[in-house]
């Protein structure tokens, strides 16, 4: 699932359209929730795919905010502090084999397999048995950051598609 997000009134093609996978979009729109509550508590469902989003002052205010903290190192130590935080999360056991490292696989999955089901290392934990935290999952980059700034800057306010 993506997050598409449209300018309203852009006054230049960055303004017309940025995009993230709900994986880069989920610590992105946090990140701005947190750190820019003023501007960003008009969205309410910023998560969502409904169609919600900022205005164009609020949209070009956040963006110059983005921009100024990236521009002063606060948005690298925010990733700095992020991939700590995920590098710390403790690996669990993994879900999908019961911490066996083997999953069955039910019969004629492909066309080579056979008759009958078969127990195989577990794809989710390569065969260990214990997995990473799904939180691992999103990323937060400056370089996905400035992106956004760009197109705050530009889309006379958006939607969320």
């Amino acid at each position: 699932m993506g997050m598409d997000v449209y300018g309203k009134q852009p006054i230049s093609e960055d303004g017309a359209y940025f995009r993230n996978n709900v994986w880069w979009w989920r610590p992105l729109w946090e990140f701005c929730l947190n750190n820019y509550p003023d501007l960003t508590s008009s969205c309410k469902h910023g998560h969502s795919n409904s169609g919600d989003g900022l205005d164009a002052k609020e949209a070009y205010l956040l963006g110059v905010q983005l921009q100024k903290d990236i521009d002063a190192g606060h948005v690298a130590e925010y990733e700095r502090d992020y991939d700590d935080w995920v590098k710390s999360l403790p690996d669990h056991d993994c879900e999908h084999c019961n911490a066996t490292g083997k999953r069955l696989w039910p019969a004629k999955v492909g066309p080579n397999d056979t008759d009958q089901e078969k127990y195989m290392e577990c794809n989710a934990c390569s065969g260990s048995g214990r997995a990473k935290d799904f939180q691992g999952n999103y990323p937060f980059t400056v370089g996905n950051v400035q992106e956004f700034s760009r197109f705050l800057v530009c889309c006379g306010g958006f939607n969320i598609w």
